[in-house]
C-alpha cells in the first residue's frame, strides 16, 4: 500500500512516524514550546534526526474546549514554517480545516492536508480535489473542539466511526480524488470516552478493512492519563505503547510527539515481525 502525496509516494509497507510540530501557544502538550518560526524549524530538524518520516505542522490547537483561531493568525503561524519545512526533504503535512490555509500551504509545496473535520468545512473538499496529487487524512470528530468532550458519543462508537469515515472517503473519491491519496484517522480523544477510545484501538483492524491506510494519533492523549494516572508531560511510555499497539492492529502511520522513543520501539517490533515472516 502507498500514500500518494504532492511530492512523495510514501511506502506504507513499513510503519511511518509522523512527528508533531505545533506552532501554537495553547496546544495541550507542547503549546508555546516552538513559538517562533526558527524554533519550530529547529524542532522539525530534530524530529528528522530522531527518525521522523513525515512532519505534521499545526497552527491551531484542537484540544477539548479550545477556541477557534482567526484565519490570518493561523496563516501567520503556519506559512513561514511550511516555507522552510518543504526544503527538508520529507513529506510535510499541515493540520488544518480551513480551505484558505490548505490552498496556501499546498501552493508552497506541502504534501498532505490533515483535517480533523474530514473536509466538512465549506470549500475544504474542493481545495483538496482541485490538487492533482496531494495526500489527505480524514479524521472522525464528534461535534466540535468546543463541545466534543462535554457530550461524547453514544452507542456503538466503532460502527459509527467506520461508517462516517467510509462515507467521507467515498464522497471525496466521487470528486475525483484517487483512493491512494486518502488515509483515515479514527480521531482518538475527539468526542469519545476513555472506553470508546480503547474500543477503537481494540477493533482498529475493522477500519483498515475499509481499504484505506489508517493513521493513529494516541500521543499523550488524556485517555492514556486516565488509565495510568500520569500527567501529560509524563506520558511518553504509554504513548509509545499505544503507538505500538496501533501498528500491530494495522495502523500505517502513527502521529507522535516522542519520535525517537517510538522509532526504537518499532525497531523491536520490526525485528520480531521479520522473524515471524521468515
Amino acid at each position: 500500500m502507498i500514500w500518494q502525496t504532492s511530492r512523495f509516494v510514501i511506502d506504507l509497507s513499513r510503519p511511518q512516524i509522523m512527528g508533531i510540530v505545533n506552532v501554537t501557544p495553547d496546544s495541550f502538550s507542547d503549546g508555546g514550546h516552538h513559538g517562533s518560526t526558527l524554533a519550530a524549524l529547529q524542532h522539525c530538524e530534530q524530529l528528522l534526526k530522531d527518525g521522523a518520516d513525515i512532519l505534521d505542522i499545526g497552527g491551531e490547537s484542537t484540544r477539548p474546549g479550545s477556541p477557534p483561531v482567526p484565519l490570518d493568525e493561523e496563516l501567520a503561524r503556519v506559512v513561514p514554517l511550511v516555507r522552510g519545512a518543504v526544503s527538508l526533504g520529507v513529506p510535510v503535512s499541515v493540520d488544518t480545516y480551513k480551505p484558505e490555509v490548505m490552498q496556501a500551504v499546498l501552493d508552497l509545496g506541502a504534501d498532505i492536508v490533515n483535517d480533523i473535520w474530514a473536509l466538512r468545512q465549506p470549500g475544504a473538499a474542493a481545495a483538496v480535489a482541485a490538487h492533482p496529487r496531494c495526500g489527505v487524512c480524514l479524521m472522525h470528530m464528534h461535534r466540535d473542539p468546543q463541545t466534543m468532550q462535554a457530550a461524547p458519543m453514544d452507542g456503538d462508537v466503532v460502527a459509527q466511526v467506520l461508517s462516517f469515515l467510509q462515507l467521507s472517503a467515498q464522497n471525496l473519491q466521487a470528486l475525483g480524488v484517487q483512493k491512494d491519496r486518502i488515509v483515515l484517522d479514527p480521531g482518538i480523544g475527539f468526542g469519545k470516552t476513555v472506553a470508546q477510545n480503547f474500543a477503537l484501538l481494540a477493533q482498529q483492524q475493522g477500519l483498515r478493512n475499509i481499504g484505506h491506510a489508517v493513521l493513529a494519533g494516541w500521543s499523550r492523549k488524556s485517555s492514556l492519563g486516565a488509565v495510568t494516572g500520569l500527567a501529560v508531560d509524563q506520558r511518553m511510555v504509554p504513548s509509545v505503547a499505544a503507538a505500538l499497539l496501533a501498528v500491530e492492529r494495522g495502523a500505517s502511520v502513527v502521529r507522535v510527539h516522542d519520535v525517537r522513543d517510538t522509532v526504537l520501539a518499532l525497531k523491536v517490533w520490526g525485528a520480531m515481525r521479520q522473524q515471524a515472516l521468515d
